[in-house]
């Protein structure tokens, strides 16, 4: 195995483990399963000797124990059945809850650049239908498969004191039957059952995209090929869906054929030694009947090799979403937040100062070097605006994250003296605040959109931080703070987004505000005037970071600095 390979198998093992509850927690269901098995057994055997020897008319006396048997099997069968489900869904939804809570721990020191390379769509897979599919670890694969041997074994250790032969008959047709679950299941579904939740994904794409951007498909006439899509990805998971049917119909039928088979030889072996007078008739019909109560407790095997590929599938999903390890490129080990922002002083600054994007599951190509910073100087004084200019993949947005801490750095970078690497990066953020490219915006009112900043502030300084943005009047005309914004702030323009934004960061107030080409997606005739809208917003006494790619009048800015392929040039 390469050593690519490895740290992938290592993970996806692990996430499996941590599916599995612990053998405390899972036991009585183990427990609870193996005696609904037991009593079904029991039951189907006891009733065929019951009825068996009913027959041969004996007295009452040597039947009435079976016949209190076969009530006690009937009502522990439910009893036990019960049970089951009880304890295997209560140790199950147990377990999934502190696996998905540990895969969000594992995630937010990834966000968000640490998840750059993942998509909005594969995450939520992730934290929902991928770690959803994890509960059929316990409940769908190990549980049927630990009752099913330890039945079956149990099974075949009390046919052997009846019948031995009759004993290893049935326990070639079990192996026979397994091996066919195995193979025929294999053969037939195991492609299919790996390609349905990407298929899943696919179709989900294809429906987001078409019903999120419905309007602009139609301007440009182009819903059609956005519906062919749909009908594609909907055929391709159909396709996917029928032939794993159709391997689980066949793997199935195959394991009945064998419980046929088995029946059927089993009569046979047992059939000298009835013939001989050493084996009477209600006990020859105990051992036919055996086969078909085990393998009705065998049935599900084949189903739980095939949940089994499925589990392992979103295993391997989760386990390439989410590295093991915290990239090198992110902030690791950060100390503990104390809850102060800490003081601006005499500003920031940056000395030799380099940082990168992460890589790729550890694979490096040329993109790799795109927004690479190396040895960069600045000051930013209280109150200063700098403007950061460059062409694209120069480094700007890098720059910007590593100023809020979303990306780790080489050298020196302080605030008011203080090496930004001995804060915590949740109190660094109290001081630095960043206005993104594409801020996002909640599918709510307009006041939870800006509560999200400062959850104690008045409606008075809402409408404050609303009218320093020119916000205030498009707030009232839409119905005030209790309208909402659409789902990502679709009712809301770029411009206003943009402004928005600004509103939570002025609520926040932070010392120094890095905006990051927040005119982007805006009109170039009406970027001038939201240039100078927004810093005009943010006031004289709050030093600002504005990363931009297009020329900004000069008179906004107090100095401006160039990077040009990760280096400060000016």
């Amino acid at each position: 195995m390469s050593t690519v390979s490895d740290p992938r198998t290592a993970e996806t093992a692990r996430i499996l483990r941590d599916a599995q509850p612990s053998a405390r927690r899972f036991s009585p269901a183990v427990l609870t399963g193996f005696g609904t098995a037991i009593s079904s057994i029991a039951l189907l055997a006891a009733s065929g000797w019951l009825i068996t020897r009913a027959a041969e008319q004996p007295s009452v006396i040597f039947i009435s124990a079976v016949v209190v048997a076969v009530r006690a099997f009937a009502i522990g069968r439910g009893v036990f059945r019960y049970g089951e489900r009880l304890t295997s869904h209560d140790a199950t939804l147990g377990q999934l809850a502190r696996v998905r809570a540990g895969l969000v721990r594992r995630l937010v020191p990834l966000a968000p650049d640490g998840l750059g390379g993942a998509r909005r769509g594969a995450l939520l897979s992730n934290l929902v239908d991928d770690v959803e599919e994890l509960q059929n670890l316990p409940l769908r694969v190990v549980l049927p498969l630990v009752v099913a041997a330890t039945t079956s074994l149990a099974s075949v250790v009390f046919v052997a004191f009846v019948s031995l032969p009759a004993a290893a008959v049935l326990l070639g047709c079990l192996v026979l039957a397994f091996a066919l679950a195995v193979w025929v299941g294999a053969a037939l579904g195991a492609r299919a059952e790996r390609s349905l939740a990407p298929l899943r994904s696919r179709l989900s794409d294809a429906l987001v995209d078409e019903l999120g951007a419905l309007d602009v498909l139609q301007a440009y006439g182009a819903q059609a090929a956005a519906s062919a899509r749909v009908r594609i990805a909907d055929e391709a998971l159909r396709r996917a869906t029928v032939r794993r049917a159709t391997a689980q119909g066949a793997t199935s039928g195959a394991v009945s054929l064998v419980a046929g088979l088995a029946s059927l030889l089993v009569l046979l072996s047992a059939q000298p030694a009835f013939a001989g007078g050493s084996l009477d008739g209600p006990w020859l019909a105990l051992i036919v009947l055996m086969p078909m109560a085990i393998f009705e407790v065998f049935g599900p095997v084949p189903l739980a090799l095939a949940s089994w590929r499925q589990v392992r599938g979103a295993a391997q999903r989760i386990a390439d979403t989410v590295p093991a390890e915290i990239p090198a490129e992110l902030v690791r080990d950060e100390p503990a937040p104390t809850g102060e922002a800490p003081p601006l002083g005499t500003g920031l600054s940056l000395r030799g100062m380099s940082a990168a994007w992460p890589q790729r599951a550890g694979v490096r190509d040329e993109a790799d070097d795109a927004g690479r910073l190396v040895d960069v100087s600045l000051d930013v004084a209280p109150g200063e605006r700098v403007l950061v200019t460059g062409p694209s993949g120069a480094g700007k947005t890098t720059l910007a994250h590593v100023l809020v801490r979303f990306l780790d750095y080489s050298g020196s970078f302080t605030i008011g003296g203080r090496e930004a690497s001995t804060l915590a990066g949740d109190d660094l953020r109290r001081t630095i605040g960043l206005v993104e490219q594409n801020p996002y915006l909640f599918d709510e009112s307009i006041r939870q959109n800006l509560l999200f900043a400062d959850d104690g502030a008045s409606d008075a300084h809402l409408w404050a931080a609303l009218g320093r943005v020119g916000l205030e009047d498009w707030a009232r005309d839409r119905g005030g703070l209790d309208s909402r914004l659409g789902e990502r702030g679709a009712l809301a323009s770029g411009g206003q987004a943009q402004r928005l934004a600004l509103a939570r960061a002025l609520l926040a107030d932070f010392a120094v505000l890095v905006l990051d080409e927040p005119t982007a997606g805006v009109d170039p005739a009406a970027s001038d005037a939201l240039l100078d809208d927004l810093l005009t917003a943010v006031g004289d006494d709050h030093a600002v970071v504005l990363v931009s790619h297009v020329a900004v009048p000069a008179h906004l800015i107090d100095r401006e600095v160039r990077i040009v392929a990760g280096r400060m040039t000016a």
